[in-house]
């Protein structure tokens, strides 16, 4: 048996679901860029603000500057140490050149170079003066580098103690944001998750079906989704309470639409056989006979043997004869499909 919907409904249906889902696509959007943007409405706080703002700013200077005396030191340290090298190298050459002058006069015995000692003597003198100059350069600068590293180790601790004492105040104040920021979100995802409830049980068979569960996706995805990068470490306990006070909620209505659905039935299946189909809609009963399934009670039913023609569960009456042309054929059938005549098959 055919699908009993026809082909053009068909595709209405595909297409209005299409509707439903781009509804739902271009509402995410929008309701992600309203939840990304909420942050906004807080004033977004740092650990500076949080500081001595007298004290904090003096000592950041002031690690700059000794960061910047210590590298100069460093730079002048190390030319002072080269020009220490240079006048050794030649203190020391004079010396050996000093040295060998005096051997060769005390082995010609010439006591006429008296003059040439005292100069030699002198110069030896003035390269030890600028030896020791160098010396003194290097030792200046080595002291000014460990002064301005002292400085900047003084006044680093003294600005981690700074911040050490208010991370506290700073951890409290963005624990206390993070939660006015999680209750706007919250506060406006979980009315949109209320109203798709309330949609879903009183307007999701309603002419506009697909703008109705179109919101529901949307409301869906945006708690359940939406607010999952934005929820803080105690952020999940409420997504897991509301999805079991969810849970709790459908699976009652749930329940309870069962036990009014068994009581239809039953009802139902007391009413006399004319009756019970009249009751039927044309398109469900198709369907469920499409499925060998009774639209009566919603059995399965061996309809391919041609010869079962009442439910053996309910006793509804499934196929009869035309009353033209005496063929078999479905009780829900408005035309007896092999002479058209038109066939009541609800009296």
């Amino acid at each position: 048996m055919s699908n009993a919907l026809r082909l053009s409904e068909k595709w209405f249906r595909r297409g209005l679901w299409l509707v439903a889902f781009l509804f739902a696509w271009f509402l995410t959007g929008l309701g992600s860029t309203i939840v990304g943007d909420l942050p906004k409405v807080e004033q977004q706080r740092s650990l500076n603000d949080f500081m001595d703002a007298s004290r904090a700013p003096a000592l950041r200077q002031t690690i700059q500057d000794a960061g910047q005396a210590d590298d100069e030191a460093r730079a002048a340290l190390d030319q002072a140490q080269l020009k220490l090298q240079v006048a050794r190298a030649d203190n020391q050459a004079a010396r050996e050149t000093f040295s060998n002058w005096l051997a060769t006069r005390r082995a010609t015995a010439q006591g006429e170079h008296d003059d040439e000692l005292v100069r030699r003597t002198r110069e030896l003198d003035a390269l030890r003066q600028v030896e020791r100059e160098a010396q003194t350069a290097v030792q200046q600068q080595q002291q000014a580098g460990l002064d301005a590293r002292q400085r900047l180790e003084r006044a680093q601790a003294e600005l981690g103690q700074l911040e050490r004492q208010a991370r506290e105040a700073y951890e409290r104040a963005r624990r206390a944001q993070e939660l006015r920021v999680f209750g706007y979100r919250l506060a406006l995802t979980l009315p949109l998750l209320l109203v798709a409830g309330w949609l879903f049980k009183r307007h999701r068979k309603g002419a506009s079906w697909p703008f109705v569960w179109g919101f529901i996706f949307f409301a869906l995805f945006a708690f359940f989704v939406e607010l999952v990068p934005y929820l803080p470490s105690y952020g999940g306990y409420v997504r897991y309470i509301v999805g079991i006070v969810l849970t709790v909620i459908g699976g009652r209505y749930a329940i309870q639409a069962l036990q009014r659905y068994l009581e239809r039935q039953q009802q139902a299946e007391a009413q006399p056989d004319n009756q019970r189909r009249r009751q039927l809609d044309y398109d469900l009963a198709q369907a469920r006979l499409t499925k060998n399934v009774c639209p009566g009670c919603e059995r399965a039913v061996d309809l391919k043997d041609g010869k079962t023609d009442f439910c053996p569960h309910c006793g509804l009456c499934l196929f009869d004869r035309c009353g033209h042309c005496q063929t078999r054929k479905s009780a829900f059938a408005r035309y007896c499909f092999s002479c058209g005549t038109a066939a009541d098959a609800r009296d």
